[in-house]
């Protein structure tokens, strides 16, 4: 097994001559030869997607790429990927953006654009397309990133060498994080270094059916947050949850009235209406019932 290559996080897109672009498509990496299809992590795919396992890959070659769950726009859907987990038929599609061996030999340390030009040389097969890029207009690719919703985008220095298992800053991801209001209406008690403090707050939205939970931000605070947070929601709390549906809430959540409001950036919204990685900012002194699912997210 060969190893993938990482990617080092970037704060802001870019343009350059001498760096390519590419979408960073939200699903599972993967490393694929004719011997099987395995994770990041050595894990076998293709017995969790049966899809997966009639991929045919050529003799000799090893190609890196994620595997994705496209929705009807064409987006890549984290949800629909696990929920596919077992299925057939699933529509999952392998987005390829490197090749690692040619006839049986590791050509990791071409440069990329000649690892490339194998790529282009391929024939795949329909679930496995390959990952477009674009050279030196990395703003033109966040453009489309943002107004697609994407995850974000990868940029790669032209003439770079695959450094397997290693997070090089040859490659750099810029991640399309999105932010938004949401009202605390609990919290989870702290343990360890936040023993005396809490562990992450449960957060909801007001919708048309009530107050409903989001998921849990437990990331983005500083100590100075945790004790504020800690000592203000303690004055806040009540015997029943404030939300019209708790199932899913972690045990041993702590009750409280749902009057704070806090700004979060997240990843995306899951299918099943929760949060995707959110992080703490600040917060925010808008009326809670100002903070709505259609103002905050677009949706009713």
């Amino acid at each position: 097994m060969i190893k993938p290559m990482l990617a080092t996080r970037w704060p802001l897109p870019f343009d350059d001559p001498g760096w390519w672009f590419e979408v960073k498509w939200d699903g599972f990496r993967f490393i694929a030869s004719d011997d099987g299809v395995v994770s990041r992590n050595g894990n076998d795919l293709a017995g969790r997607f049966p899809d997966v396992g009639r991929w045919s890959i050529p003799t000799g070659v090893v190609l890196d790429g994620e595997l994705i769950a496209p929705d009807e726009t064409g987006r890549s859907d984290f949800s629909r990927l696990q929920g596919s987990m077992g299925a057939r038929g699933s529509g999952l599609v392998g987005m390829v953006f490197d090749v690692l061996a040619w006839d049986g030999e590791s050509i990791v340390d071409n440069p990329l654009e000649k690892r490339w030009e194998r790529l282009d040389a391929l024939a795949l097969p329909g679930n496995l397309i390959q990952s477009e890029r674009l050279r030196g207009r990395g703003l033109a690719v966040w453009a489309g990133v943002e107004t697609e919703g994407l995850e974000g985008m990868v940029a790669k220095r032209s003439g770079s060498h695959y450094r397997p298992g290693r997070r090089s800053p040859d490659w750099r991801k810029i991640v399309h994080r999105r932010t938004a209001r949401v009202v605390v209406g609990g919290y989870l008690p702290g343990s360890g270094s936040r023993l005396k403090t809490l562990g992450s707050v449960l957060i909801g939205v007001h919708t048309t059916s009530g107050f409903e939970w989001l998921g849990a931000v437990g990331s983005g605070f500083s100590a100075r947050d945790l004790t504020a947070l800690h000592d203000a929601l303690g004055q806040m709390e009540r015997p029943k949850p404030p939300f019209v549906d708790v199932t899913g809430v972690p045990r041993g959540a702590v009750w409280v009235e749902p009057t704070l409001v806090i700004r979060i950036e997240y990843a995306s919204v899951t299918a099943q209406g929760r949060l995707r990685a959110p992080v703490f900012i600040a917060v925010d002194p808008v009326a809670p019932h100002m903070v709505t699912a259609e103002a905050e997210f677009g949706i009713g």
